[in-house]
C-alpha cells in the first residue's frame, strides 16, 4: 500500500473541521484516483480534512478477463483496508461492487452519476453503424457482447483489459477498429473528445450502477456516515438501488450479460402538476447474441428497490435465467 501523504495512525474518528485527515482508499489507476480525488476534494470543501490512500488490488495484478478472475477483485483489498482501521473510507466504482453488502460496511453516499452509457472510440470518427462487417471491436464485457453481436453488424468482438490508455491505445495503433468503454471513465479524467459516439440503451444497456460511485465506510461509525451521507443524491441512490436489486433478484454478478439503466424522469399527474418518476429498463441477453430480452417499469423513486425487482422477475418470466446460460463458442464458461 502506499500514499499520497502519510496515513495518520489509527485512532477512534471524530469529524470536523479541526480533527485528523480522513484517509481514503482507492485504486491506483488515473481513473480510480481521479474519482477518489473527487470525493476528497468534496470532503476539504465541506471542512474535512482528507487525503488518498492508494492500495493494490487483485483485479490491478492479475491477468485475464474479469469474470474469470472473480467478481468484487477490484474492491476486497480496499474493504479489508476498512475493516482493519488501515483507512476511514473507501471509493468504488460502483458497478464493481457485489451485489450482498457487508454488514459491517455501509454505503454512506452516492454521489452525482456522470452518464451511465457506453461510448464507441472508433478509428477516423466511425459511428457503430458505419463500421464495416469484419471490424475488430474490442470488448471484454460480455453484457457488451453479447448486445453488439444482437445487433447483426457482422462485427468481431476481441478481447480488451488493460487501463483506459492501453484500451484506447488499441485503436490509434491499428490494432482495432474501435472499443467499447464507459463514457463515464472518458469524462472524468478529461478524454470525452475522443468519444465517436455515445450508445443509445436502445442499442446497448449499460451495466447495472456504471457511472455511479459508492462512497463507503464502516457502519459503526455513525459520526462519519452522516459526514460522508452530506455527497449523497437522492437521484443517483434510488437509480443504483434500483439496478442493483434488478441485479440481485436476477441472482447475477457484475460480469453476467445483464444491462440495467434507471432513470428519474418528470411526468405531469391528471391535474398538469409535476411530479417526479423512476423509470426502469433493464435487458438479459445470450452471450452468443442469439437473442436478447427487455422488460421495464415505471413508479415512485422511493419503491426503487421494488421496481427493479419487479423488472427482474418479468425477465425470469421470459426466460432470463436459461438465455444467460447460453455459452460463447462452445465455453461452458464463458
Amino acid at each position: 500500500m502506499s500514499t499520497e501523504a502519510a496515513a495518520s495512525p489509527a485512532a477512534d474518528l471524530n469529524v470536523g473541521p479541526d480533527t485528523r485527515t480522513l484517509r481514503i482508499g482507492t485504486r491506483g489507476s488515473l481513473l480510480a484516483t481521479t474519482q477518489a480525488g473527487t470525493v476528497r476534494d468534496a470532503l476539504i470543501a465541506a471542512g474535512h480534512p482528507a487525503e488518498l490512500v492508494v492500495i493494490k488490488t487483485k483485479g490491478d495484478v492479475t491477468p485475464g478477463p474479469v469474470q474469470r478472475i472473480g467478481v468484487g477483485v477490484f474492491v476486497a483489498e480496499l474493504r479489508e483496508a476498512l475493516a482493519a482501521g488501515e483507512v476511514d473510507v473507501a471509493v468504488h466504482s460502483y458497478k464493481d461492487l457485489p451485489t450482498a453488502q457487508p454488514d459491517d460496511l455501509t454505503i454512506a453516499a452516492v454521489p452525482g452519476r456522470e452518464d451511465p452509457r457506453d461510448a464507441l472510440v472508433a478509428r477516423d470518427g466511425l459511428v457503430l453503424g458505419e463500421l464495416p462487417p469484419g471490424s475488430k471491436i474490442g470488448t471484454s464485457a460480455p453484457r457488451r457482447r453479447a448486445q453488439l453481436r444482437a445487433l447483426g453488424l457482422g462485427l468481431e468482438i476481441e478481447p480488451l483489459r488493460g487501463n483506459i490508455d492501453t484500451r484506447l491505445g488499441k485503436v490509434a495503433s491499428g490494432e482495432l477498429d474501435a472499443i467499447v468503454i464507459a463514457r463515464a471513465g472518458l469524462s472524468r479524467i478529461g478524454r470525452a473528445a475522443e468519444i465517436t459516439e455515445t450508445l443509445d440503451p436502445v442499442q446497448m444497456l449499460p451495466a447495472p450502477s456504471q457511472g455511479a460511485l459508492a462512497i463507503e465506510c464502516r457502519s459503526d461509525n455513525p459520526e462519519l456516515i452522516a459526514v460522508l451521507a452530506e455527497l449523497d443524491d437522492e437521484a443517483a441512490r434510488a437509480a443504483v438501488v434500483a439496478e442493483r436489486a434488478l441485479l440481485a433478484e436476477l441472482e447475477a454478478g457484475c460480469t453476467a450479460p445483464v444491462g440495467a439503466i434507471a432513470e428519474v424522469v418528470e411526468s405531469l399527474d391528471d391535474d398538469g402538476k409535476v411530479f417526479e418518476e423512476l423509470s426502469v429498463r433493464g435487458c438479459a441477453a445470450a452471450i452468443d447474441g442469439s437473442d436478447v430480452i427487455r422488460a421495464s417499469a415505471v413508479g415512485s423513486p422511493e419503491r426503487a428497490d421494488e421496481l427493479g425487482r419487479a423488472v427482474a422477475r418479468e425477465l425470469l418470466d421470459l426466460g432470463a435465467r436459461d438465455l444467460m446460460t447460453i455459452a460463447e463458442d462452445g465455453d461452458a464458461d464463458a
